[in-house]
């Protein structure tokens, strides 16, 4: 029993990213683009997202600081999940939705993007966020499950929506983590061309 299991959420993953490679692709391609852009342009990125989204958030931001595949120099994206002063401050002062937002606020500028992670679509600070970065011109990649949730009906056509097809939580959190190594090659390859094994 316990084999099969295991392997039932082996399939179902692999499944999944099987069928939503294709759906997903060309946003992904969409938002290596914008986040190309902005770097290049001095710009940076600004990541959040709650539990499991939270450890994508820092995972994505220390791929980029630190690097992917291949040396370069550190690129700027800050995760918003990581200053426990700052994220029990406002919580404390103001309120849970305001934790991320505060941030948008205080580091954000127009051109830079928010890279915003809620699986259900309806994560109240990560929405209290992404009317923060659109409030100061800046750009929203949102990756999100279950339909979009909330967040797909706030975005604009300017943003990116990478919304995985399916409901189960851990499903679509793996599948977000296969979109933020497919971004940080994206990246790699717009600044330095060809593959890192060739």
């Amino acid at each position: 029993m316990t084999n099969q299991r295991i392997l039932s959420h082996f399939h179902e993953s692999a499944e999944l990213k099987i069928q939503s490679a294709t759906v997903l692709a060309p946003h992904i391609a969409q938002a290596i683009e914008m986040m190309f852009s902005a770097l290049s342009n001095g710009n940076k990125i600004l990541v959040c997202g709650n539990g499991g989204s939270a450890a994508d958030a820092q995972h994505f931001a220390a791929e980029l600081v630190g690097r992917f595949e291949r040396e370069r120099f550190p690129l700027p994206a800050i995760a918003l999940t990581t200053d426990t002063s700052i994220l029990t401050a406002v919580a404390n002062d103001y309120s849970y939705r305001e934790i991320f937002s505060k941030q948008v606020q205080a580091f954000g500028q127009a051109g830079d993007i928010l890279l915003a992670f809620s699986t259900s679509g309806n994560s109240g600070n990560v929405m209290a966020a992404i009317e923060a970065a659109l409030e100061r011109e800046m750009r929203v990649v949102a990756l999100t499950g279950k339909g979009g949730g909330a967040i797909g009906k706030m975005l604009t056509d300017a943003d990116v929506h990478i919304c995985v097809p399916h409901d189960r939580t851990a499903r679509i959190q793996e599948v977000h983590l296969v979109t933020i190594h497919c971004i940080c090659d994206g990246i790699d390859v717009a600044l330095f061309g060809g593959d890192v094994n060739e």
